[in-house]
Parts: C-alpha cells; sequence; structure tokens
C-alpha cells in the first residue's frame, strides 16, 4: 500500500504524508497510478452531478473541472502549458529544454490550457449524472496509461528531472501492471468502449512521443503529463460522441 500513498501523495494534494523522491519510490507508485486517476475522476464526477442538480450544466461543469484542478494542484495541466511553450515557441532543442524549465507561462501554453479547459468543460456538460460517472473516472484512469507506456520505450530528453526519476526505476512488471489497471477500470465503467478509448490514448502516446522526439530528442515530466492531458481529452470527446449520435449508453451497468 506505499505505493498507493506514494501516488496519491505525488498525484493530488491530498495530505497523505507521503514525500516521493527518488527512482524507487516513484517507480513504485507508477502501477498505482490509474487507480489514483480514477479516485480524481470519481471526485470531479461527484462534484458535477451534485452541483447539477442545482445548476446549469455548464456552471457544474466549470465547477467540478475546478474541484479536479484543486485535487490534483493541475500537476498534469502545467505539463501541457509547458510543453505547448516549448515546442511552440523554441527553435532548437537546447531552446525548448530551456523553456520548459521556465516557470513563466507564455502565449503558446496559455492557448493550450484554454482550449483544454474548454474542450472539458463542454464535455462535461454534456453528460447525464450515470454518464458522467463512467466516462470520467475511466478517462483519468486510462489516460494516465499513455504517460506510462512512454516512459520505457523513448530516451530520456535530459536524465534529471522527475521524468528520469519515473523512467529510472519502472519495471516491465511495474508497467504491466499499470496497463492491466487502466483497462480494468475502464471496461468496469464503459464496458466494449474501452477498445476505442484505449486506441485513442495508443494514438496520444505515439503522437506525443514522436512529437518530443523530434523537439527535444526524448521525453521529460512535462511531456507525460502533457500526453496524459490529451489522452483524457480524447477519450472525453469519444463519449460525448457516442452519448450525441445515441450509438449505445457509456454506463452499462445502469
Amino acid at each position: 500500500m506505499n505505493g498507493l500513498l506514494d501516488a496519491v501523495g505525488l498525484l493530488t494534494r491530498v495530505p497523505v504524508g507521503a514525500r516521493v523522491s527518488g527512482s524507487s519510490p516513484l517507480a513504485r507508485a507508477v502501477p498505482w497510478f490509474p487507480v489514483v486517476g480514477a479516485a480524481v475522476g470519481v471526485a470531479i464526477a461527484c462534484a458535477y452531478v451534485v452541483a447539477e442538480a442545482v445548476l446549469p450544466a455548464g456552471i457544474a461543469a466549470i465547477l467540478a473541472t475546478v474541484v479536479g484542478a484543486v485535487v490534483t494542484g493541475a500537476f498534469h495541466e502545467d505539463g501541457l502549458a509547458d510543453v505547448a511553450d516549448a515546442f511552440g515557441g523554441g527553435w532548437t532543442p537546447e531552446q525548448r529544454l530551456a523553456i520548459l524549465d521556465d516557470p513563466r507561462l507564455g502565449t503558446f501554453g496559455v492557448i493550450a490550457l484554454a482550449s483544454s479547459l474548454l474542450v472539458r468543460i463542454g464535455a462535461i456538460g454534456s453528460l447525464d449524472p450515470r454518464s458522467a460517472f463512467a466516462l470520467v473516472p475511466a478517462a483519468h484512469a486510462l489516460s494516465r496509461v499513455a504517460g506510462i507506456v512512454l516512459m520505457r520505450r523513448l530516451p530520456l530528453a535530459h536524465p534529471s528531472g522527475l521524468g528520469a526519476s519515473y523512467a529510472a526505476g519502472l519495471t516491465s512488471a511495474g508497467e504491466i501492471v499499470a496497463v492491466i489497471a487502466g483497462l480494468a477500470i475502464a471496461a468496469l465503467l464503459i464496458g466494449l468502449w474501452v477498445i476505442p478509448a484505449a486506441a485513442l490514448c495508443a494514438v496520444a502516446a505515439w503522437g506525443m512521443g514522436a512529437l518530443a522526439r523530434a523537439k527535444i530528442g526524448g521525453i521529460s515530466g512535462d511531456v507525460l503529463g502533457a500526453t496524459q492531458q490529451v489522452a483524457e481529452l480524447g477519450i472525453l470527446v469519444l463519449g460525448v460522441i457516442v452519448l450525441h449520435e445515441r450509438w449505445t449508453t457509456l454506463a452499462w451497468w445502469a
């Protein structure tokens, strides 16, 4: 259970007393990422359903998104913004790596972050309560897998930082456990729609990995966070399409 507490302490602002540092605790925490992601998704879905009972769906979705950012400390959103700034504004790998290390937010980062929030709010705001409890936790659980898969398949852009710590101690067994956990959680929540959702995660991982290798020569912690964001948004949009086109219900268990 130490790995679970480490994952909670790393991915959220929940005060569990875990202080994660070094490659071993980080690698121990990685297999629990989908579980913690699902818990974050449940918190967001709960906030949305409670707020939607007394407020318009759009306002409820905004409040739910804020809850998600508070719970996680906007951990992955920060990675998305940094990657957008670096890849959009840097001319050389060295410049891009320097921008990734710069805590200031630039134009590309603002655009990426705003676009991400708008898509997320729009997607959540179109969900009924049962679909919210199915889709949002599934998206958060499965999207964590996309970044994990990159850790063992691409070189590091630089040998230090959080991304290096993740990759240094992650074993093939840890990766397999994380992938199975993410797929199992998503399958329990959205049934067979886990198949196209997993395909979207694979596309997000491949695309972000190829872009990172071309731009900075490998992955970093920010690239992993951006990959999670892209995968999550893809799954949310997929769910909205399914509901909008009335192909079937996402909450098959209901």
